[in-house]
């Protein structure tokens, strides 16, 4: 695309700003969205599907005193964003009040330079490459024991840009690129049928694993699996494998949002500058790191993102704020606005890591003797004022630090206060996407059963 062209789009959300301006809105904020996908699917050797997206959107919000109404859509014509934008002051007109609702102020935006981060490649695989790699992923973990039949490769590339305009002055830009490779199969026959699922994302076409490490992985989880028991009700320690267990800590982002403190609905509404955890857990956001599937230079709102540990040392340091919670609580921005095309904006981390620990899985299995080892779970319920909370479970069982057999349909459940403290982290960490944590032993929790 040459530059003058790029030009163009790019003043499509400055210029969708100043005509809410003109239309009557005291403050405007618009996105202009760009989206480019292709993705290739094979099953059993064959070629299933080929899918290409390629999607524009635009997103209005605007703000007549203390009332604020978001509108977006995909014509983005001279006719379509003149509608867009009567519609949206129209409905911020009749819109009730909210006296947190504003732009972010000037002193908080990130007007730049904004940092390099290396998110967009220029490579452009087609089709028969991406065809290729979901080949390769599927014979890979075909040809592994036990392996019965195929649920699919795939493999996949995206392009996306992103633009914000205010008008108190804020526009930023920025370009990310993906790329995807994955394999699901089935092991054994039957009633005892069980599947396995692999699959990685990265920003950069080079940086994408071999298939034939994904479909071999894919499989070994699938084959792992077999023969699963249930397992009588019981109370023992409990591992969440590396690549499930942010999902433990994911209430965590709930009960630190700014937005459900203000509201009260959170179980760490008082636990501010307090240990939360023990003093081997610390977590990350970092929205600058390099090539990182969450990075961005500016956070959903044009406000200042940067590096913070949401959790040092045990302490729980901050909330995650977008600029009507701060404004709400009285507090700084913290750069973790998130929103999509439509509505207005919630709060949401970019890059987050869970530090390590020392013992990798296995010294995580021998210091906890006989347990449960979780790797998958489904179902998560939880009270957000109490933190009592529950998960369907699949996973293993081990026995002196050794894995026993598998087991399936299993719940556990506990208070995530109580968890949180005394929480072991892994040393097994691994980057697999934008939340990352190594495995996480707990040392007693509740096991139903049978």
């Amino acid at each position: 695309m040459d530059g003058h062209i790029r030009g163009m789009m790019s003043q499509l959300a400055a210029d969708l700003v100043s005509a809410a301006v003109k239309a009557g809105a005291d403050a405007a904020e618009a996105i202009d969205a760009e989206h480019q996908a292709l993705s290739v699917n094979v099953r059993n050797g064959a070629l299933e599907e080929v899918e290409r997206e390629e999607a524009r959107d635009l997103s209005l919000r605007v703000f007549v005193g203390r009332r604020q109404a978001t509108v977006s859509g995909s014509d983005i014509s001279p006719e379509g964003r003149t509608r867009l934008v009567e519609r949206a002051v129209a409905m911020a007109r009749m819109a009730p009040e909210d006296p947190w609702a504003g732009l972010v102020d000037p002193e908080g935006q990130a007007r730049g330079p904004h940092p390099a981060l290396d998110l967009f490649d220029p490579a452009d695989p087609d089709p028969e490459t991406l065809e290729e790699l979901a080949r390769e992923a599927e014979a890979a973990a075909l040809d592994m024991p036990r392996i019965a039949n195929s649920e699919g490769g795939s493999a996949s590339s995206s392009r996306s840009v992103w633009r914000l305009a205010t008008s108190n002055g804020f526009f930023g830009e920025h370009r990310a690129t993906g790329f995807h490779v994955g394999a699901s199969v089935i092991a054994g026959e039957g009633e005892g049928m069980e599947s396995g699922y692999d699959g990685l994302s990265r920003r950069w076409f080079s940086d994408l694993p071999a298939p034939h490490e994904v479909g071999r992985e894919a499989a070994r989880r699938a084959a792992e699996r077999l023969g699963a028991r249930k397992i009588d009700s019981t109370t023992a320690p409990v591992i969440f494998e590396n690549r499930i267990a942010m999902a433990l800590i994911g209430p965590l982002l709930g009960a630190i949002s700014g937005p459900s403190v203000a509201r009260g609905v959170s179980f760490l509404k008082d636990r501010l500058g307090q240990a939360v955890f023990s003093a081997d857990v610390t977590l990350v956001d970092d929205p600058h790191l390099a090539r990182g599937l969450g990075s961005a230079p500016f956070d959903d709102e044009g406000a200042v993102n940067r590096r913070m540990a949401l959790i040092e040392a045990g302490v729980l340091t901050t909330w995650l704020h977008n600029a009507a919670s701060a404004r709400q609580l009285g507090m700084a921005l913290t750069g973790h606005a998130s929103r999509g095309a439509a509505g207005p904006s919630g709060v949401g981390t970019s890059n987050l890591t869970l530090q390590p620990g020392t013992r990798d899985l296995a010294g995580l299995m021998s210091d906890a003797g006989a347990g449960l080892l979780v790797t998958s779970m489904f179902g998560p319920s939880l009270n957000a004022n109490t933190g009592d909370w529950s998960v369907g479970c699949a996973g293993v069982w081990f026995e002196n630090g050794e894995i026993a057999y598998p087991v399936s349909e299993i719940t556990v459940a506990g208070s995530l206060p109580d968890i949180y403290a005394r929480l072991v982290p892994g040393a097994d960490l691994e980057n697999r996407g934008s939340a990352n944590s190594p495995s996480l032993l707990v040392d007693g929790l509740a096991i139903a059963g049978k």
